[in-house]
């Protein structure tokens, strides 16, 4: 188990439920990814690199609802702007999105 943190911590935290609108193969990447782009409703859209080449087809990926970290610092991964950090659970080296179980409005807050 990690460190423990407060609620107070969790809080600054800004999880939020977004769609992927357009998916790109990354070839700069050190490990196989994606370059993803995320609608965020009223927050605009987002950019995300993503190691989820495994499990996922890229067509598989357009219009699929994902959670997001959207206040994370950007981070410059090879020649691309990564803006948030796309979230999903590890089994081995797969990673699985997560997503919420029914459609919400993109931009939704996790909690």
């Amino acid at each position: 188990m990690n460190d423990i943190i407060t609620f107070e911590d969790f809080t600054k935290i800004d999880l939020r439920v977004g769609t992927i609108i357009d998916v790109n193969e990354f070839p700069e990447a050190r490990y196989p990814a994606y370059q993803l782009t995320i609608d965020f409703g009223v927050l605009g859209s987002r950019k995300s690199s993503a190691q989820i080449t495994t499990l996922y087809k890229k067509e598989e990926l357009l219009n699929k609802q994902i959670v997001a970290i959207i206040n994370f610092p950007k981070k410059q991964i090879a020649k691309f702007m990564s803006e948030c950090l796309v979230l999903g659970a590890v089994k081995g080296k797969d990673v699985m999105l997560l997503n919420p179980e029914t459609k919400v409005a993109n931009g939704s807050i996790v909690s």
